[in-house]
C-alpha cells in the first residue's frame, strides 16, 4: 500500500508553486493565508524537507520542492482529465431501462422523436422485467410497473394497467359469439392460468370462476400473449394500451368491453438526486409530453391518474 501524504495539503502545495505565492494560492482554494501555512507545514514535516523558501517578500521553491512540483502538477491534470472524461461520457450517453412489453410496444416507436430533439446524447434502452438499481447509478432513469412511487426515487405516473380480453377477429368468427364473461371459458385462453385473468372475471362477473387446468399454451410475457393472439392462437388478457396500434388495424378486437384495472401503473422513475441532471430533466420533459400529446386517444383512460394518486 502506497503511503502518501494527504491529499488536501499536496494540492495546496501544486497551488502555491504554481502561483509562487501563498496568497493567490489561498484565494484559489477559498482558504486562509494561515491555513495554506498550516498545510505546507504538515507536507514538509512528513517529506521530511523544505518545500519553500522565503525569497524577499515572496517565496521560492526549494530543490526538492522543484524536483517533485512539475510531477505534481501533472498528476492533478491527469486527475482533472479523467473525471472531465467521466462527466462528459455520464452527461453524453442516456441510459434508460424499461420492461420488455412497455418498451417494445410503447416506447421503442417513441424514442426517435427524443433522439431527434437532443441529437447530442447518446441513448441505451435495456429491455428487462428485473429490477435495475438506480440509486447505484445501474441507469439514469427507468420506467417500471409499481403500486406506487418508491421512496429515494422521483417518481411521475404515466399510466394505469388497465386489463381486458383481446382475440382477432379471424379467431372469433370460429365460435359461437361472445355475449358474456361466462362464454370465455369455453374458448381456447392463451396463459389461462395468468392472475390477470382472476382479475378481470372477478370484475366481470363479481367472482372467479371455477375452471380446471386446460391444456393449452403458456406464455411468459404479454408481448408473447399478445402477438399469439393476433395469429389467431386463442384469447389473451392484455393491457390494451399497450396493443393500441393492433387494435386501430383491426388485428386485435375486445372481446366483452368489460376491464378490470391492475394493481400497478407504470411510472417514470430516477434517483432524487439527478433530478435536476441536463439529459434527465429533457427526458422526463419529452417523456411526459409524449403522455400528455396520446391523452386523446385513450378509450381505457390508462392515462389518468387515480384519484389521490401522486404524479411526482
Amino acid at each position: 500500500m502506497r503511503r502518501l501524504p494527504p491529499l488536501s495539503a499536496v494540492r495546496v502545495f501544486e497551488a502555491a508553486a504554481r502561483h509562487g505565492n501563498f496568497t493567490r494560492a489561498a484565494e484559489e482554494l477559498g482558504m486562509t493565508q494561515a491555513a495554506v501555512s498550516y498545510q505546507m507545514k504538515l507536507l514538509e514535516e512528513r517529506v521530511g524537507a523544505p518545500l519553500f523558501a522565503r525569497s524577499g517578500r515572496g517565496i521560492m521553491l526549494t530543490d526538492v520542492g522543484r524536483r517533485i512540483a512539475p510531477q505534481i502538477t501533472t498528476a492533478f491534470d491527469a486527475m482533472g482529465d479523467a473525471f472531465a472524461a467521466v462527466h462528459a461520457e455520464s452527461e453524453s450517453v442516456m441510459r434508460i431501462t424499461a420492461p420488455r412489453t412497455l418498451a417494445t410496444n410503447w416506447l421503442a416507436g417513441r424514442l426517435g422523436s427524443f433522439q431527434l430533439a437532443r441529437p447530442e446524447l447518446a441513448v441505451q434502452l435495456h429491455v428487462g422485467d428485473e429490477m435495475v438499481d438506480l440509486l447505484a447509478g445501474e441507469a439514469d432513469v427507468a420506467l417500471r410497473g409499481a403500486p406506487g412511487p418508491m421512496p429515494g426515487h422521483s417518481c411521475h405516473f404515466l399510466m394505469g394497467m388497465p386489463v381486458a380480453p383481446f382475440a382477432s377477429p379471424a379467431f372469433l368468427a370460429k365460435y359461437p359469439p361472445v355475449r358474456m364473461p361466462a362464454d370465455l371459458l369455453d374458448l381456447p385462453r392463451l396463459t389461462y392460468n395468468d392472475d390477470w385473468w382472476d382479475l378481470w372475471f372477478a370484475a366481470a362477473m363479481g367472482e372467479t370462476p371455477e375452471y380446471a387446468d386446460l391444456a393449452g399454451v403458456r406464455f411468459d410475457s404479454q408481448i408473447l400473449d399478445g402477438n399469439a393472439a393476433i395469429a389467431g392462437h386463442g384469447v389473451s388478457i392484455l393491457s390494451p394500451p399497450m396493443w393500441l396500434p393492433a387494435v386501430r388495424s383491426g388485428q386485435l378486437v375486445q372481446v366483452l368491453p368489460q376491464t378490470a384495472q391492475y394493481r400497478n401503473a407504470f411510472w417514470l422513475m430516477y434517483a432524487e438526486s439527478k433530478r435536476n441532471q441536463p439529459k434527465v430533466r429533457a427526458f422526463r420533459e419529452w417523456l411526459l409530453e409524449e403522455v400528455k400529446a396520446s391523452l386523446a386517444d385513450d378509450p381505457w383512460g390508462a392515462l389518468v391518474p387515480p384519484e389521490g394518486c401522486p404524479t411526482d
